[in-house]
C-alpha cells in the first residue's frame, strides 16, 4: 500500500556563529546577519532593521563586553510564518549590563545605540549567560512595527 507520508516544512531558520571580539568581528556580525536573512527570503524591511540591530548589539559586545581572548555569539531565528526574527548576542561580561538612559547631550560619544535597538525592535532584553557573561536579545516583526515620522 502506498501512503503519501505529510511532509513537514518548517518556518523557523536560525544561524549561529562565534565572532572575534574586533571591530571586524562586529563588521562580520552585520554581514552575515543580513546575508542569513536574505537567504531565508525574510522581508526585505524586517531584513534592514535586524541588521542595524546586530550591527548595535554586535558593537556593543566589542565595545563593552570584551575580555581578552574571548569571542562574542550571534545567534538569529527568523520565523517566516510569522514574520518574527530574534537576535542574540552573547558576550564574556556580565557585570556590564546594558541600560537606555536620557538622551545624551552635547558632544559626547555613545550612549544612543540602544535607543535605536530600542526604536527598530519590538522588545529587548538582557539575561544573564552564566558563568559569566550575558546575552542581549531582541524581537523584530513585521505586525509590531510602525515607524513614527518626526
Amino acid at each position: 500500500m502506498n501512503r503519501i507520508s505529510p511532509q513537514l516544512s518548517t518556518s523557523v531558520h536560525s544561524f549561529t556563529q562565534m565572532l572575534s571580539s574586533t571591530r571586524r568581528g562586529a563588521r562580520l556580525a552585520r554581514l552575515l546577519g543580513a546575508t542569513a536573512l536574505r537567504a531565508w527570503n525574510a522581508p526585505q524591511d524586517l531584513t534592514e532593521r535586524t541588521e542595524l540591530v546586530v550591527a548595535e548589539l554586535a558593537a556593543n559586545a566589542v565595545l563593552h563586553g570584551r575580555v581578552p581572548g574571548r569571542d562574542f555569539r550571534l545567534t538569529l531565528a527568523y520565523d517566516a510564518a510569522a514574520e518574527r526574527v530574534t537576535v542574540e548576542v552573547t558576550d564574556a561580561r556580565g557585570d556590564r549590563i546594558p541600560r537606555t538612559g536620557p538622551a545624551v547631550a552635547g558632544y559626547e560619544v555613545g550612549g544612543r545605540g540602544l535607543l535605536l535597538v530600542a526604536a527598530l525592535a519590538d522588545h529587548w532584553e538582557t539575561v544573564p549567560y552564566p558563568p559569566s557573561g550575558k546575552t542581549v536579545r531582541a524581537e523584530l516583526s513585521m505586525r509590531e512595527y510602525r515607524p513614527t515620522l518626526p
